[in-house]
């Protein structure tokens, strides 16, 4: 693995003067989505929702949306394009139906928010953001997928929002770039960064499947539709890259060594919980284990001065920084020239559709100017 430093970006400032009536986009009306929209139904920051879509249909109104009202007639109806139709005419809104170019339904201009886990969804932020948009995502995979794809996204940065991505809207990328700009050098990474994960381990006694902990954090909206994405680590490690490039550090996703939750074979086919009983009797050794030495299971996240980065289970001592916090938390430790001896962390809730949808519209306010 050859690690590359990236040259520090000349970024000027994120913050810009609001404008009234931006324009909107939101993909992905699940659970991040809907508390997106509940939020922007409850505050109403001068902003026009304009289109809500899912993966089957859409709605799309270009004069503006009560989101309220858009939630419901893609959720309520459960998607189907007849159900949306009547609704959306009722409503006197556009024809519901696929959703248009996005260049062509903010044609003035405006923000796309990505809140699906679609990589095809993600594949498209480039090109948004080189027709004039601006994206604010939740979708890891915008930024944490292929190099390349980030770069494309990185040449228009000041109109990416992306704290949504990693930490549930953790200061953790702005405080990376802050360093950086400042002249500082980040030496290492490391990280409890799944919220469902942590959740998961941390209520994992060997008395209670895991398999019925992840049916549970699933119910709770705490995991990936999919819960796979995040007990594969791929999830994990999607953040991973998206904090060493934003640390200025180029890796590709195979420079990252996973070791996964997962036990083999369990991420062919529909997702059954019932799959992860191969797992539990590792699991309950490594959880005899740790108890027996005074330590606890973190699935942690490592990026290291060399270059080398992980993902994977650890036993940590109790005092360990990264075997704290409680919940969903993540819990990120930054050691950089400035933070050599004793590292900067930065705790708090890291899953979760409250938070995500808080930071996506944080995000907006501050592109809605750009």
């Amino acid at each position: 693995m050859n690690a590359t430093t990236i040259a520090p970006r000349a970024v000027a400032s994120r913050r810009v003067a609001p404008t009234r009536a931006t324009p909107l986009v939101l993909l992905g009306a699940g659970n991040v989505g809907s508390a997106f929209l509940a939020r922007l139904e409850r505050l109403r920051p001068g902003l026009r929702l304009v289109a809500v879509a899912n993966s089957r249909a859409c709605v799309h109104g270009p004069r503006g949306l009560e989101p309220a009202t858009a939630r419901d007639l893609l959720c309520g109806s459960g998607g189907s394009r007849e159900a949306l139709a009547a609704n959306s005419t009722r409503q006197g809104l556009g024809k519901a139906s696929r959703l248009p170019p996005l260049p062509q339904v903010l044609s003035d201009g405006g923000i796309v928010i990505d809140a699906t886990a679609s990589d095809a969804v993600a594949a498209h932020h480039p090109r948004w953001l080189a027709a004039g948009l601006a994206v604010a995502s939740a979708n890891k995979a915008g930024l944490g997928e292929g190099l390349a794809r980030w770069r494309r996204i990185d040449a228009h940065a000041a109109r990416y929002g992306d704290s949504a991505t990693v930490g549930a809207g953790l200061p953790l990328l702005r405080t990376l770039r802050g360093l950086r700009e400042g002249g500082d050098r980040i030496l290492g990474i490391a990280g409890v960064l799944s919220g469902t994960l942590a959740w998961l381990l941390e209520r994992y006694d060997g008395t209670r499947s895991f398999a019925e902990l992840v049916q549970q954090a699933r119910a709770l909206g705490l995991t990936e539709p999919d819960p796979r994405v995040d007990l594969s680590g791929f999830d994990v490690r999607r953040k991973l890259l998206i904090l060493a490039r934003a640390a200025g550090v180029s890796l590709e996703a195979r420079d990252v060594s996973v070791a996964p939750l997962l036990p083999v074979g369990a991420t062919e086919g529909a997702f059954d919980a019932t799959a992860l009983t191969a797992f539990e009797p590792s699991l309950r050794a490594a959880y005899a284990s740790a108890r027996r030495h005074g330590q606890r299971l973190r699935f942690v996240a490592r990026l290291r001065a060399d270059g080398r980065a992980s993902v994977g289970l650890e036993a940590l001592a109790l005092d360990d920084p990264l075997a704290q916090g409680s919940g969903c938390d993540n819990r990120v430790a930054l050691w950089s020239c400035r933070y050599r001896a004793q590292p900067l962390l930065i705790q708090g809730p890291g899953a979760g559709a409250e938070v995500t949808a808080a930071a996506l519209l944080d995000d907006v306010l501050r592109l809605r100017a750009h």
